[in-house]
């Protein structure tokens, strides 16, 4: 079982930066993957990033490389998102996620794939 709670968002002007953090329970995190999923209002909650166990490999959306990063450090059990250019049409709720099985060879985009979820945190970008 993994617990993880989202934190670091915020209201940002356009063009700003935020860093969000995704802090996980229980002494296994290193052995997941983990993703970023968003939810804007009215809309699908969508696929943003995911970073590999070992911190190796990474992927992300198109609407957002070259603007974000995720990197981890699983001495702190924690996954960061960090965010930067930010645009209105990025804000929504983020969320990290965590698959079932560890040691994932691999980066699953599908929010079916992922069993563990935080609760979420609000990005809000204006204009």
């Amino acid at each position: 079982q993994v617990q993880l709670v989202e934190s670091g968002g915020g209201l940002v002007q356009a063009g700003g930066s935020l860093r969000l953090s995704c802090e996980a329970s229980g002494r296994t995190f290193s052995r997941y993957n983990v993703g970023w999923f968003r939810q804007g209002p009215g809309k699908e909650r969508e696929f943003v990033s995911a970073i590999s166990w070992s911190g190796t490999r990474t992927t992300y959306s198109d609407s957002v490389k070259g603007r974000f990063t995720i990197s981890r450090d699983n001495a702190k059990n924690t996954v960061y998102l960090q965010m930067n250019s930010l645009k209105p049409e990025d804000t929504a709720v983020y969320y990290c996620a965590a698959p079932l099985t560890t040691y994932s060879s691999t980066m699953f985009r599908e929010k079916a794939e992922y069993a563990y979820w935080g609760q979420g945190t609000q990005v809000t970008v204006s204009s």
